[in-house]
């Protein structure tokens, strides 16, 4: 999958890796974890293209477990938050009980590594309480508006209030 912006995802049937493009700006990071590789990477696309024009904050979608199949992948998840740490914070959302689980376990890996340590997430990364669609469309918004972590993570949780009918 290719995007406009300041990042790319190549899809795990082209390579399997995370390319990384860096635009220089400090952009808050944003990764959409899901057990489906195909919602991950829908709701990515979704999210850029509702945040409208110029530099877009860098997403990656992190979904299904490392073979393709539905799941997580604590190793996918990793890639993708180094992926898009410009050093201003990551953020990350989850779609399901048992990916909020991985990231947390990640979460918890990252505070007893030391810094520098590539197999786990980058210092400053937030998993954010929000709902996976409207949230991770107000993150990439806000982002890519060079919002400070806080702000993301903000935006983002509003997205609980957003009332359809």
């Amino acid at each position: 999958m290719s995007a406009a912006g300041p990042f790319e995802e190549n899809s795990r049937e082209d390579s399997g890796e995370f390319a990384r493009e860096d635009s220089g700006e400090k952009l808050v990071g944003i990764v959409l974890v899901s057990h489906s590789a195909a919602v991950a990477s829908a709701v990515v696309e979704l999210a850029r293209g509702l945040a409208g024009g110029g530099p877009a904050a860098p997403v990656a979608a992190a979904g299904g477990d490392a073979d393709g199949g539905l799941g997580t992948s604590a190793e996918l998840i990793v890639r993708a938050a180094r992926a898009v740490d410009r050093g201003a914070g990551v953020a990350v959302l989850a779609d399901l009980g048992s990916a909020v689980l991985t990231v947390k376990a990640l979460l918890e890996d990252a505070e007893e590594a030391g810094d520098g340590d590539e197999d786990v997430l980058p210092r400053n990364t937030r998993l954010l309480d929000a709902p996976f669609v409207e949230g991770a469309v107000a993150a990439v918004v806000t982002a890519s508006a060079a919002a400070p972590l806080d702000a993301v993570e903000a935006a983002a949780a509003e997205a609980y209030t957003y009332r359809k009918v």
